[in-house]
């Protein structure tokens, strides 16, 4: 079942995000990973900066979560995380087409440009990379992160976004 996440699951999200961002030690910059690659702070400023999670239950237990977060014109995937055990089962791919569904205006989603495995989930779902020059522009404009990151990111948006 997938569900509005709520107070209660923060520890869940939480384990969930580090768990399996593991897969981005020695991939992404090395400046840019930390351990935990998330902490608790920073996702509860996430939180407050108006990421709603969803999450996917099975038998009481979430299994993967993914943000979504209204800035205005566009709505961003944010944090968007599957245990690394129950990967390969179509988690991700049902939290997406949830987000999506509800989805009113564009939608928009920033990784790691080295997380080939990130774009290629989000390319197989209809969206496609913008150029390196509108990436930086929405980046620096939708998201709040390190310019380090915006460097080493891409952008891809989904069939309603106008691509330049």
């Amino acid at each position: 079942m997938i569900r509005i996440c709520v107070e209660s699951d923060f520890d869940a999200i939480h384990a969930i995000i580090n768990d399996a961002a593991t897969a981005y030690r020695g991939v992404i910059p090395d400046d840019r990973w930390h351990d935990p690659y998330m902490t608790r702070e920073h996702l509860a400023g996430e939180i407050a900066d108006g990421v709603v999670f969803r999450g996917l239950e099975r038998d009481g237990k979430l299994l993967g979560v993914m943000g979504i977060q209204d800035r205005g014109e566009v709505m961003l995937i944010r944090h968007a995380y599957v245990r690394t055990g129950e990967r390969r089962n179509g988690i991700g791919s049902r939290l997406l087409a949830e987000l999506l569904e509800q989805a009113d205006r564009p939608v928009l989603v920033g990784t790691w440009a080295a997380a080939w495995w990130a774009v290629d989930f989000y390319r197989k779902h209809g969206f496609k990379e913008v150029s390196a020059v509108e990436k930086d522009r929405l980046l620096k404009k939708y998201w709040r992160i390190p310019d380090r990151q915006v460097e080493t990111s891409v952008v891809l948006a989904d069939g309603s976004w106008r691509l330049d």
